[in-house]
């Protein structure tokens, strides 16, 4: 786990200032305290930032091959490099270190391009081939591992594990683009591939970038997709024997290290289901480290301490108190780009704990969009099936016109909170779902953008992300739908990203089996009813491991891993919010609509209205710009 760093010169071969590709990698230092390593030559610099974890003595970066020809720069981990050594050996390569960035090289020097199909793993790498005179990016199939990139007005490209390295670059022009911030308020954070700035991207998951001298800069190309097939037909007995195997070898791979290794434990079924099947891989106690609210509104830690007491885990726990809020302008530095989940401030806190016992973790992140656990999964298939008994021609007035007259009813009970629901089946699948994703409705961003800004937008609206992936996604099924939108939006914007960035401030790896590429494959074999059956989510999963865990953590209530915000944004955080929504930073950016933000906090702190996921993404949104600059509008 590291932090990567890189300048191509697409028009020549400039020599690049040492003290350039020095400071640039040295933004990301948090993400490798280790060691520190430079490579350059004419039209190529390359820097590493390392967080050693295997091979300890010669795993150092940049890493070369025998004859010093292909040079890489690696952030991630390869857990099937073992089974790919001596493949390799046998066509000829000698190998000089222990580590898995040594089998990249030689796995590019055997397959090019097609080396990515044979990696198992989390990871985000450049190679630099002198005799191709070939730059060659790759990234993980799912997102684990970031990797940004930006073409210069002189031709230079430059990339980094993240934003802020490109940024560094003082030809860097910062301009926001004004799509990125419509995608921030709708879903919390800018997908992929697109970044805040309008001349930076991110590689997409499952795709690569080969470029050139005196060629232009290609479009990214993709090596691996999740496909939903359904029809498998085996028995639920033979499928969760097949699970528990098929979880073993992820969890088996994923504790290879050289370092001390442990697991996060929230006392939810996927991070306790990891937990059970580590110790059942070896006889040295798991270290476990687990994170407590003094609210017991968001407290899991006693279902913790029960996984832990099972398997007589060395567990760690820490209290967190109910008012953690003193992290914006870390966690605003920490994401480089605007980034609304709350869940950042329990996540930063649980990998600074956990860092102080181990250098690399494994979490459950991923259970909830491969094996269907989210409650949204549930409504929207109800919604479906609702949509399904009208044509859209029907449906889009009526339900469009009650969308629009049902009062928004935070306060109510949720069977009478309608409007959205009406708003749904007003709508196609994408649109409906994406619109249950959104921390602001399209109604709701309407009412918050300038008239000038809806003018840059030029009609633009997240949705279309939505739409377009719905579109390659191969399948009309419900579920199958909008797992495959999760995998392609939320897992890598959100989680993938809030982990990444929580676990790097630390210089904390975390390792996630349940988003092992090929567990995935299989389980998009299944039909739905291995996934949830009647109000079960994550059926398959819960009944393969009823022998193994408690019953009151198997099927207890989901709860997740929040914070009280509402409480926070009418109490300690009120004066704060009044100053950063209402400050001269943000009316004055030419975003906004100045009414639609007094009213929004006014109501929220009065009690007549909850908007405080709104307000915490504008909290957000305010703590970046200070960080940015000015942050203007584009004219």
């Amino acid at each position: 786990m590291c932090g990567i760093a890189g300048l191509f010169d697409t028009r020549g071969k400039q020599n690049f200032a040492t003290e350039l590709i020095a400071r640039i990698n040295n933004v990301q230092a948090h993400r490798g305290p280790d060691e520190l390593g430079l490579h350059q030559e004419p039209g190529v610099a390359f820097g590493h930032r390392r967080l050693s974890v295997i091979d300890l003595a010669t795993g150092q970066q940049p890493l070369f091959n025998e004859d010093q020809s292909v040079v890489i720069l690696f952030n991630g981990e390869i857990y099937n490099y073992q089974e790919l050594v001596p493949e390799l050996k046998a066509l000829g390569h000698v190998f000089h270190t222990r580590s898995d960035t040594e089998v990249i090289i030689h796995a590019w020097e055997a397959w090019g391009e097609a080396c990515v199909q044979r990696l198992r793993g989390m990871f985000a790498f450049a190679i630099w081939d002198r005799n191709q005179q070939t730059l060659f990016m790759a990234r993980d199939r799912l997102g684990v591992k970031p990797m940004h990139y930006a073409l210069l007005d002189d031709g230079t490209f430059i990339f980094g594990s993240e934003l802020k390295v490109i940024t560094a670059h003082p030809g860097f022009n910062r301009a926001i683009d004004p799509l990125a911030v419509e995608e921030y308020f709708a879903l919390g954070y800018v997908a992929d591939p697109r970044c805040i700035y309008r001349g930076a991207h991110k590689l997409t998951p499952g795709h690569t970038l080969t470029l050139r001298h005196g060629q232009p800069v290609p479009p990214s190309k993709p090596y691996w997709d999740v496909h939903f097939s359904l029809d498998n037909a085996i028995s639920s007995r033979d499928a969760q024997a097949e699970l528990m195997q098929r979880l073993q070898e992820s969890v088996r791979l994923r504790m290879i290290a050289d370092v001390p290794l442990g697991a996060f434990l929230s006392g939810g079924v996927d991070s306790s289901a990891v937990v059970a099947t580590m110790a059942g891989l070896t006889s040295t106690p798991i270290r476990t480290c687990a994170i407590g609210f003094d609210d017991p509104n968001f407290n899991e830690s006693a279902f913790a301490q029960m996984v832990a007491d099972r398997y007589h885990t060395d567990h760690r726990l820490e209290v967190v108190k109910s008012d953690d809020f003193d992290l914006i302008d870390t966690l605003a530095w920490h994401y480089d780009e605007p980034y609304a989940d709350s869940s950042a401030i329990p996540t930063y806190r649980v990998c600074q704990m956990a860092r102080k016992h181990v250098t690399v973790a494994l979490s459950g992140d991923g259970g909830d969009e491969s094996f269907g656990g989210y409650r949204r999964y549930r409504l929207h298939m109800a919604e479906e099936k609702a949509r399904g008994m009208l044509p859209m021609g029907l449906r889009r007035p009526l339900f469009g016109v009650l969308g629009r007259l049902y009062p928004k009813a935070d306060w109510a009970p949720r069977m009478f909170r309608a409007k959205t629901t009406f708003q749904a089946l007003a709508m196609d699948a994408a649109e409906a779902y994406q619109h249950s994703m959104s921390v602001m409705r399209s109604d709701e961003r309407a009412a918050l953008y300038s008239d000038g800004f809806k003018a840059q937008l030029g009609g633009y609206g997240a949705v279309q992300i939505f739409r377009e992936h719905a579109a390659r996604s191969g399948t009309d099924d419900p579920l199958a739908m909008i797992q495959y939108l999760d995998y392609k939006t939320w897992l890598v914007g959100d989680i993938n990203t809030k982990v990444d960035r929580a676990a790097m401030a630390h210089s904390l790896e975390v390792r996630e089996p349940l988003m092992d590429h090929q567990l995935i494959e299989w389980l998009a074999t299944l039909p739905n009813s291995h996934k949830i059956q009647g109000q079960e989510g994550k059926y398959l999963l819960k009944k393969a491991f009823e022998s193994k865990l408690p019953h009151e953590v198997l099927y207890r209530p989901k709860m997740g891993f929040s914070v009280p915000l509402a409480k926070w944004l009418r109490g300690p955080l009120a004066q704060r919010t009044r100053d950063s929504v209402l400050g001269p930073r943000m009316l004055d950016s030419g975003y906004f609509n100045p009414a639609t933000l007094k009213s929004m906090v006014t109501q929220h702190q009065s009690g007549q209205r909850d908007f405080s996921v709104p307000l915490w993404s504008l909290l957000m949104f305010d703590a970046f710009l200070r960080q940015a600059g000015d942050g203007r509008a584009p004219q």
